[in-house]
């Protein structure tokens, strides 16, 4: 349940802004403010069932969202090659360090390594 929750936050985060306003106020009571349905019924003036089949359809717009534009995998695949940049860019420079090398490298790759982090922020 946990995954889905954290999948389905992530979601809200890359495609909320194209839900209606009224799905994308609900569901992000429901993930990220953990309200309960009856909790956003009261808070919207909704039922509880409305709120449920609410979250549920918004869940659904966003699984195919993310199915048609994939923006979520290209993120996470993104984030996993800058850190393999960035472990690329240490071994680099303790080589460097430890062989005395070139004080241009270790600049350069200070660079690399603060961009690369930049990035996967």
């Amino acid at each position: 349940m946990f995954e889905k929750d954290m999948r389905i936050a992530a979601l809200i985060d890359i495609y909320g802004s194209l839900l209606t306003d009224r799905k994308r106020e609900i569901i992000d009571m429901y993930y990220n403010d953990d309200y309960s349905l009856s909790e956003i019924s009261e808070n919207t003036g909704i039922s509880r069932q409305g709120v449920r089949d609410s979250i549920k359809r918004a869940e659904q717009q966003l699984y195919d969202m993310e199915e048609k534009l994939g923006l979520a995998a290209k993120f996470g695949e993104l984030k996993k090659n800058l850190g393999e940049i960035i472990d690329c860019a240490d071994k680099i420079y303790e080589y460097n360090l430890d062989h005395s090398l070139s004080r241009e490298i270790n600049d350069n790759i200070t660079k690399i390594k603060s961009i690369a982090e930049f990035l996967s922020e």
